[in-house]
């Protein structure tokens, strides 16, 4: 299995993410400058975190136009896996394949701790390696990652089991308290329609070797192996 990392002008977590594609999972994996648009060789396409763009005008606004998000789109679009991390999760929001939007956090700081998430289904390819209702701790570092939709939006991601991962407190409780951003319905995480694309605030790359504590992370990225190796049905 291949995977495709899309560096933007502003991309900072691109590194993290080969360090466990690459490294950890001794996975070929290749880094595409934002300018390129031959994607044909690449199986799983992750949009790592940062600021692409500087996040001028809003996170994710400008990457939408780069020449690589169209093969992005059609990589998508054909079925393929797509990942958006943190900054990735913006520009999938932005491109139109996920729905909604990521806002300024309520509290209109930059947050950057480890949270306790919620698993919410153990359907999707992506949370196949976890138990439904399991806790599990990743970092977050962002000033808006906030998720926020509309009404018909909302009930319709949880109506279809497009929500993967929710924030919640330490004893898995959904509650305003244990909201680190504000996110609507506590939303970390959420899935297209056909479960393919994937976009998550938290950062599963920093949470995957071994050394630093904590592999709750790396559950996601064995997951997606296991699928394309065929062995997760």
């Amino acid at each position: 299995m291949k995977f495709g990392i899309i560096v933007f002008p502003g991309s900072n977590c691109d590194r993290d993410v080969a360090l466990v594609t690459g490294g950890l999972l001794q996975q070929p994996t290749r880094m595409i400058w934002h300018q390129e648009t031959d994607i044909g060789d690449v199986d799983v396409i992750i949009l790592p975190g940062g600021f692409s763009y500087g996040d001028y005008l809003r996170c994710g606004a400008i990457a939408r136009f780069s020449p690589i998000i169209k093969s992005v789109v059609e990589h998508a679009k054909a079925g393929k896996y797509l990942l958006g991390i943190c900054n990735g999760f913006q520009v999938l929001t932005e491109v139109g394949l996920l729905p909604g939007s990521l806002i300024r956090n309520s509290g209109l700081h930059f947050i950057c701790d480890r949270v306790p998430l919620k698993i919410e289904t153990s359907d999707l390819l992506w949370t196949k390696s976890y138990s439904k209702g399991e806790i599990i701790t990743l970092p977050i570092a962002h000033g808006e990652g906030r998720y926020y939709a509309d009404s018909d939006t909302l009930k319709a991601l949880e109506d279809e089991g497009q929500v993967a991962f929710r924030y919640c407190s330490s004893a898995g409780e959904i509650s305003a308290r244990a909201n680190p951003n504000g996110s609507l319905n506590n939303i970390a995480g959420i899935t297209n329609k056909t479960g393919n694309v994937l976009g998550m605030m938290p950062h599963p790359e920093r949470a995957s070797d071994p050394i630093l504590g904590n592999t709750d992370g790396m559950r996601l990225f064995e997951a997606l192996l296991n699928k394309l190796a065929g062995s997760v049905k």
